[in-house]
């Protein structure tokens, strides 16, 4: 995320050199209509119908001024319809063909259109919603411009160059409609609307079931609505089948509205239609019949058209290995250029890379210092409360050794003192004891040898008994 976002910076600086960048802005929902880009249409009024979720509205710009207004569906991959003004012919037709970010990508900072070549990695899912210019390589189909860019000059010319206003045309196709959207233009309604600015044109295509690489729809027809918002106003709508490149059916716009979606509308108020002159639209119709039959409008002379014809095709087999020699040497000169500018990208993005990455490796070390030195600036009263605390209790501990020494010491004395101090009472006082005690031994001694007289003399007794009772006869013991 991080590279991306450096990547996104680098990107936006070099953008930043070019002054002329065409902007393709995605016109938010909670915005009306086509926001500053309404007014490429009658009474500033889009085209009702096209309500569908993938329909995406796009106001075209180019130096920050609208340029024409589209409507892109992301289903089909192209370009509904675009809505711009006739400005006049353009004189030369530089093709820098353009995406637009935010179709593919709704989160992404680049708001405007940028060339494909030069998104790198900054667009997400690029070519989900959109066509890509690799759509169209090696698929036999051109990018035909729904708003022509010979139609338009300078810088409304260089806006028309992008992918969301081209469809899928074969290159025949692709040539006759712009001959024939430039003819009818130029020839046919221009000269019958009294305010060129207020013709309002709108250029669409029919998405059918065909498919460019399974991606990008093939139209199943072209159309054009004209509406001249003036006095003596009229409206107009050309159908193009894709099936027939030669076809140009003309029709009004209501029918033309038939062919769309349901409920379509495409000028507000049918564009006047109660003001409309029929005199007029008969006139453009007539031009276009003249356009369709191949006529040259306002001239009868077949054979000076001709031999002008001849002429131009001689002139354009002379100066074609010319103008492709001259088409080689620019694109040699404008790939050069883009080298030369994609080198010096490479170059600051590198630098801004490192610059950026400097300043962040300065702010988390200045971070962390800042961090460590709060860290031990709030210590530093703890530690110092922790110090008096263990200092006091050390100081009451040493209290606490005196007191229990002096004690000991004072102990031994008092004891020595005392014991001696109470001999003599215990002394005296247990001399009754003694001499008692050596009366009542002397007292047993006598009666123990008493005692023992008595026993010998019994004994004797005893012993004599016997000896007589034993020799003496027991008759004389009865004498």
């Amino acid at each position: 995320r991080e590279c991306t976002m450096k990547t996104s910076i680098v990107f936006l600086l070099c953008i930043s050199v070019f002054p002329g960048f065409s902007q393709g802005r995605v016109v938010r929902k909670d915005e009306t209509g086509f926001a500053e880009c309404n007014v490429f249409f009658s009474g500033q009024v889009p085209p009702e119908g096209f309500t569908e979720p993938f329909h995406v509205k796009i106001c075209q710009q180019y130096n920050k001024e609208p340029r024409f207004a589209t409507l892109y569906s992301t289903k089909d991959k192209i370009p509904l319809y675009s809505a711009f003004k006739f400005t006049k012919p353009a004189q030369s037709e530089e093709e820098n063909w353009l995406v637009e970010p935010q179709i593919d990508d709704p989160e992404n900072d680049l708001h405007e259109m940028v060339h494909e070549a030069d998104i790198g990695g900054t667009v997400a899912n690029l070519g989900a919603n959109q066509a890509l210019t690799s759509d169209y390589v090696g698929s036999g189909y051109e990018r035909g411009l729904l708003n022509p860019s010979f139609l338009n000059e300078k810088d409304f010319q260089m806006a028309t160059y992008t992918l969301t206003n081209a469809v899928p045309l074969s290159p025949a196709l692709s040539k006759s409609w712009h001959r024939d959207i430039g003819k009818v233009v130029e020839q046919a309604l221009i000269p019958h609307c009294s305010k060129m600015d207020h013709l309002y044109l709108l250029a669409g295509a029919v998405p059918s079931r065909v498919q460019v690489k399974g991606k990008v729809s093939v139209p199943e027809s072209l159309w054009l609505a004209a509406c001249c918002d003036a006095s003596e106003g009229w409206s107009l709508g050309l159908v193009k089948k894709t099936n027939d490149e030669n076809s140009l059916a003309d029709v009004t716009v209501r029918e033309l509205e038939k062919q769309l979606l349901p409920g379509v509308h495409l000028f507000k108020g049918n564009c006047g239609k109660d003001k409309q002159s029929q005199k007029k639209r008969e006139a453009v119709l007539q031009a276009v019949s003249q356009i369709r039959s191949g006529e040259q409008v306002g001239t009868n002379n077949d054979q000076e058209t001709k031999e002008n014809g001849l002429v131009r095709r001689v002139a354009g087999i002379i100066a074609t290995p010319f103008i492709k020699l001259l088409e080689l040497l620019i694109y040699i000169f404008v790939e050069l250029v883009k080298f030369v500018f994609y080198f010096l990208w490479l170059v600051v993005k590198r630098v801004v890379g490192t610059i950026l990455g400097g300043v962040c490796s300065l702010w988390n070390g200045m971070v962390s210092y800042l961090k460590a030195i709060s860290m031990v600036l709030i210590s530093i009263p703890y530690d110092v409360g922790r110090v008096i605390v263990n200092i006091f209790l050390g100081f009451l501990q040493i209290v606490q050794d005196v007191m229990s020494l002096t004690y000991r010491i004072l102990s031994i004395p008092v004891g020595f003192v005392l014991h001696l101090a109470a001999f003599p009472y215990h002394s005296i006082c247990a001399i009754p004891s003694v001499l008692q005690d050596m009366a009542t031994g002397i007292v047993g001694t006598f009666s123990l040898v008493i005692d023992a007289t008595a026993a010998v003399l019994h004994g004797f007794h005893y012993l004599a008994w016997h000896i007589l009772k034993r020799f003496v006869p027991k008759g004389s013991s009865g004498d």
